[in-house]
């Protein structure tokens, strides 16, 4: 007996044949898909260890596999079919590929280690960051479990929420980062948000692509912005990080003067070398730095790690 994520595992009456229980394989703790495995039972929504007996049988989540090798290095039926319809020209990726993408690259893995992970193939995987495309659920739970987050991610179905609504890990460890730590994961570069005073004295804290360059923090943005008001004062600029699906993550907070730069040359080195433009788009030519002069920063992990 084989499953994959995804698939349904089947328990039948042995005297009459009929379906007594079943339930969704949500865990593997085997590379090559033999028992046991962690069940979420469809009664009652319980995930339990099972090793299944002669009266349960596997409903595969996609059919059609073939292969009596290494399945995972080559296309499924449904990943071949897809395949073969593979239209040429510029990739397009849609969106469930790009977050695959994002996720992986995030992670430093390669396609080659993701598509064993997932057990498909590197070149389904590739199509799937390349060009738009409409994955099986047993495909998502698969690459889900390969990048250690979940298919709502994936699908960017929780986009519009605010994160950390996941549960709390049962034992959490709280602990302060060094400086050395915190600069090390704000070089990281992506997304920060900063605190400003505005023109009236409200408070404002706003989001903004950053870099991060020989120990300064900077971004772009338009003189007639709020970002713009950290300009001749002492600002705090704040970088976090959550993983909804282990509960854990770490935020950093520099703390710093910030300055317009001016230098033409200085400029157009920050612009040509920017990791990104910035998302909110429009003309942002001027470029703040910040030097921070104190770091504080704080990660949860559970308790041990």
């Amino acid at each position: 007996m084989r499953a994959h994520l995804g698939d349904r595992l089947v328990i039948e009456s042995p005297a009459t044949g009929a379906s007594r229980r079943d339930g969704e394989i949500v865990g593997l703790h085997h590379e090559d898909g033999t028992p046991p495995y962690d069940v979420r039972w469809s009664d009652t929504d319980d995930v339990t260890l099972v090793f299944p007996g002669p009266d349960a049988h596997i409903h595969h989540a996609e059919h059609g596999r073939t292969g009596t090798t290494d399945e995972s290095s080559r296309p499924h039926a449904g990943e071949a079919a897809t395949l073969a319809a593979r239209p040429t020209g510029t990739p397009d990726p849609g969106d469930i590929g790009r977050r695959v993408a994002v996720e992986r690259r995030r992670q430093k893995l390669s396609r080659e280690e993701t598509a064993h992970r997932a057990r498909m193939s590197p070149g389904y995987l590739a199509y799937l960051e390349e060009r738009p495309a409409d994955p099986t659920l047993a495909t998502l739970i698969r690459l889900a479990d390969a990048l250690g987050t979940t298919v709502t991610t994936l699908r960017g179905e929780g986009i519009d929420l605010p994160p950390g609504q996941g549960h709390a890990l049962l034992h959490p460890e709280l602990r302060d980062l060094g400086p050395e730590e915190c600069r090390a994961l704000l070089s990281t570069h992506g997304v920060g948000r900063i605190a400003v005073s505005e023109s009236d004295g409200r408070p404002a804290i706003v989001p903004v692509n950053y870099e991060v360059v020989d120990d300064s923090i900077m971004f772009r943005t338009s003189p007639d912005s709020v970002p713009a008001a950290a300009v001749g004062t002492d600002v705090a600029f704040e970088v976090d990080h959550m993983d909804e699906a282990l509960s854990q993550g770490w935020s950093v907070l520099a703390v710093g003067p910030a300055s317009v730069v001016t230098e033409a040359d200085a400029v157009r080195r920050l612009t040509q070398s920017a990791h990104t433009a910035p998302w909110a788009g429009g003309q942002r030519e001027m470029w703040v730095s910040i030097r921070p002069t104190s770091f504080t920063g704080r990660r949860i992990t559970p308790a041990g790690h």
